[in-house]
């Protein structure tokens, strides 16, 4: 199994947290695993990306061009990455501020209304865990005790209390994601 994932969108939405969160957790579950960050000198407000493989054999090289999966997160991101992913992958995104639907038939495509979510919940911080919950439902590559492990890791200490709002927030994300059928 060798899953190669783009999460893309803006600085300050917690793309590289998600990214470093599903890192730490294939690293914990001993997988082969590649973390790769991209992002502008602005940081918040500014584009932000992060690649991130995880593989049960040894990784070549952690630069990619094509993804198994795309996690959109802003409409500059959409219009990017939509079609870097490869035929029969998974695109998913958050419809907020997305203005032109993805339109590629030949992916799958899913939405996950995580930033509503968030909002609703009163708790905003979590809406990248909300989408990552979304994910982890379609494609379960990590276990679920290697994510606590990896939000440990990821997290300063002083914020281990927000670990439990962070796992039940990828629940909820679970039972957000809904395809999309391109017409």
């Amino acid at each position: 199994m060798t899953e190669e994932i783009i999460i893309a969108g803006f600085g300050g939405q917690g793309v590289l947290s998600m990214g470093k969160i599903l890192a730490y957790s294939g690293v914990m579950q001993d997988k082969e695993v590649s973390w790769m960050p991209s992002y502008g000198p602005e940081m918040r407000g500014g584009t932000a990306n992060v690649s991130v493989i995880i593989s049960d054999e040894r990784i070549s090289s952690p630069i990619i061009n094509t993804f198994d999966t795309a996690i959109i997160l802003n409409q500059q991101s959409l219009d990017k990455f939509e079609h870097s992913v490869k035929p029969g992958g998974l695109l998913i995104y958050d419809p907020n501020g997305i203005t032109h639907e993805p339109t590629r038939k030949d992916i799958n495509i899913y939405k996950i209304a995580a930033t509503a979510k968030a909002q609703e919940l009163g708790i905003s911080k979590v809406f990248n865990m909300v989408v990552l919950g979304g994910f982890l439902k379609l494609k379960p590559i990590v276990d679920k005790q290697y994510i606590h492990e990896g939000l440990e890791h990821s997290l300063p200490q002083r914020h281990w209390n927000l670990i439990p709002q962070n796992e039940e927030a990828i629940e909820i994300g679970k039972g957000l994601i809904e395809p999309v059928q391109v017409l």
